[in-house]
């Protein structure tokens, strides 16, 4: 019997065509016509006010600590459990992550914690969209607006999902998307910045172009390009965002199958929930997700490795997620916590995902290993 892989980059049909017609131009580096077209739609579709493409989704992470002149010293309100660029971003201008619990129901920043991590040092809160489901976004704006923070949204695993439908990363100062291969919408590697406040806007393509005000170039409005900023190279080339816009015009459909599988997933995991032997994903009313992640929560943290471990004698290619920062070398050097992160530290070492990727059908097969071995 085949093992059944955790992850598989989907293709939607146009990917190679495109590629194609992007090599047959007269431009392979970035910001050609199909950067073009993929900043159109993530504005027209995200109603972001400007869409950046980016190399990767850290780099839309550094761009926004860039933009909002993150200094040493200077902190960062952030859940612990994350990918480490959510905190090397700030953490490379000198910034200090603050580690925030998370709520046990979403797996989200707990807001309710929020208020009391924030100091006059205090520059932002980073919110993760984790499974491509929203964080609680009107407390967490109230309270940012009160202490006059800026909001970047993670929503790496966030692409075509909304809170009381609107989409994410456009709601807070900064959204930052992933293109990487494991996500939902895909091009092997690749991010977008999203900004909502046109205050940055300017400056982010600066930033994005090595420091100079290129873009201004070529639209006609200054006679030389120079440097005027620090920046770096963000853009990717004009072959990535090829097979991206293939991807984004079908981002509907894809995110429906994504659903689907998503939905099976949980339809027949109901009676292991009643049994009390996992529990299921929890989606608040107000969060329409993206079928990014399924996960499981087992009942007791010493069991979980042991039970990767007979998942895979049954082919069955189960990971756990994320270890977190605040207990991590670099987490306990550069960052620091406001409290203890008890649930954080709970949940982290409970949580099972599964396989999830456009095509899958075999529900069943893990259910009933999951049923020997749980």
């Amino acid at each position: 019997m085949n093992p059944i892989s955790f992850n598989q980059p989907s293709f939607a049909g146009n990917e190679l065509e495109f590629v194609r017609k992007a090599q047959s131009s007269s431009q392979l580096a970035g910001d050609g016509s199909f950067t073009s077209e993929c900043h159109n739609w993530l504005e027209d579709n995200i109603n972001c006010r400007k869409a950046l493409l980016t190399h990767s989704c850290t780099a839309a992470l550094e761009m926004s600590a860039l933009l909002l002149d993150i200094k040493p010293g200077d902190e960062i309100i952030m859940p612990s459990y994350t990918f480490v660029s959510t905190a090397n971003a700030f953490a490379l201008r000198g910034g200090v992550p603050v580690f925030v619990d998370f709520r046990p129901d979403t797996l989200n920043i707990d807001e309710k914690k929020i208020e009391d991590a924030i100091t006059p040092k205090t520059k932002a809160i980073v919110v993760v969209h984790y499974a491509g489901v929203a964080c609680e976004m009107n407390t967490i704006l109230k309270i940012a607006n009160k202490h006059n923070l800026a909001v970047i949204e993670d929503a790496a695993q966030g692409i075509m999902a909304k809170y009381n439908g609107t989409p994410l990363g456009s709601i807070g100062t900064f959204g930052c998307l992933s293109f990487h291969e494991t996500k939902n919408i895909h091009c092997g590697e690749g991010g977008a910045l999203l900004i909502n406040d046109v205050r940055y806007v300017e400056r982010a393509e600066i930033i994005r172009e090595k420091g100079t005000n290129r873009s201004q170039f070529f639209r006609g409005q200054v006679d030389k390009y120079r440097w005027v900023d620090i920046g770096s190279s963000y853009l990717p080339g004009e072959l990535t965002a090829a097979f991206l816009a293939a991807q984004l015009e079908c981002a509907e459909e894809i995110t429906q199958k994504r659903l689907n599988i998503w939905n099976k997933y949980h339809e027949i995991f109901q009676d292991l929930e009643n049994t009390e032997k996992v529990r299921r994903p929890i989606i608040p009313k107000e969060c329409q997700h993206n079928g990014h992640i399924y996960y499981l929560l087992l009942n007791k943290r010493y069991e979980r490795d042991e039970i990767l471990k007979k998942l895979r004698k049954f082919g069955v290619n189960a990971v756990f997620h994320y270890q977190p920062l605040h207990s991590s070398p670099a987490g306990i050097k550069h960052g620091r916590t406001q409290c203890t992160l008890d649930v954080t530290e709970d949940i982290s070492e409970r949580i099972i995902r599964l396989p999830m990727w456009i095509g899958f059908d075999e529900h069943e097969r893990v259910l009933e290993a999951l049923k020997i071995v749980l």
